[in-house]
């Protein structure tokens, strides 16, 4: 990248500041109060070359800017961005993969573990009071001990948790599109079959048309009365109405969820049942973590315009070519 050349990049909505720093520092940036193509300016559309974003990006958005060349996206998900609509266009787009594995595994097992054991109910227990005046916590029916770990989509992050459970002692399956090289748990070519064969079954599967709630009834059922879902990945993969009938009815035993499919707001059947335990989308959420996702969006414009070659690009985007 020219040092006497500085490409705009259009920054939608918010954006970590971290990155938003650095953009400063290193390109020109333009700001929009959201990724809306009727917002875009005759002005602006001549000069934005990039967009750095942690918003939804729609082919109308990507069609209003003509001289667009990279999409970098905050998040290693990234179903809110158009990406086969501009690698059409063109157009690079990028994520944040690798830098949250560890973060988000390490919150796919806090969440087991409070789910199991009712840890966050354990402390509340404590802080009310309850402790000294109704004596010992009860026993939770439920434990790690003698389970089954199903993983729903063995990809960077799911393969993270494998070696976490692994350290547990207990046996690992998983389902996956096709089965992952090298890996030598035990394969399910279905996720109905998947749940069959486990007793707790952690999903990390991405939002596509294919997973659009996958997880349904009779997902769960095979999960079974002892069966504990723990979602790490996307609440869309979810039917969420099912999740929460087969919590009532005892269908399956618990469920932890960091993800829901109407983010931030969550069902009222999941908010009062007292067989959940549930987090704000927290999976990679240190500042540490967050930093690095930051960085290696600043990084993925850096290399963009410096060499033509992203770092992260998307499956989507890779035979995209800087003209």
């Amino acid at each position: 990248m020219s040092h006497t050349e500085k490409p705009t990049i259009l920054v939608p909505g918010r954006l970590h500041e971290h990155a938003v720093k650095r953009i400063e520092a290193l390109f020109s940036i333009v700001r929009l109060e959201r990724a809306d193509a009727a917002l875009v300016a005759p002005e602006l559309a001549a000069d934005v070359r990039g967009v750095a974003a942690m918003t939804g990006i729609d082919a109308a958005f990507i069609d209003a800017l003509p001289k667009l060349e990279i999409i970098a996206s905050f998040g290693v998900g990234y179903d809110a961005v158009d990406a086969r609509h501009a690698a059409k266009k063109g157009v690079m787009v990028t994520n944040t993969p690798d830098v949250l594995t560890e973060e988000v595994a390490d919150t796919a097992i806090g969440l087991l573990l409070n789910t199991v054991r009712e840890l966050p109910k354990a402390e509340t227990y404590l802080r009310s009071g309850r402790w000294v005046g109704e004596g010992n916590y009860p026993l939770t029916g439920t434990t790690l001990r003698g389970r089954r770990v199903g993983i729903f989509g063995m990809g960077r992050i799911g393969l993270a948790i494998a070696r976490r459970i692994e350290a547990f002692g207990l046996p690992i399956a998983y389902h996956n599109r096709s089965r992952v090289d090298g890996v030598g748990y035990e394969y399910h070519e279905t996720l109905l079959g998947l749940a069959g064969a486990v007793d707790t079954l952690i999903s990390v599967a991405p939002a596509t048309p294919a997973t659009e709630k996958i997880v349904n009834r009779a997902v769960l059922e095979a999960l079974g009365p002892n069966g504990i879902f723990v979602n790490i990945g996307r609440g869309s993969t979810v039917d969420e109405a099912a999740l929460a009938a087969a919590l009532a009815d005892g269908t399956i035993r618990g469920a932890g969820l960091d993800v829901f499919a109407d983010e931030p707001r969550v069902p009222q059947e999941l908010l009062v049942a007292p067989n959940t335990s549930l987090l704000p989308h927290v999976g990679s959420a240190s500042v540490h973590t967050r930093d690095a996702m930051a960085d290696l969006v600043v990084d993925n414009l850096v290399s963009w315009f410096a060499d033509g070659k992203p770092l992260t690009p998307v499956p989507e985007a890779v035979f995209v070519q800087k003209g």
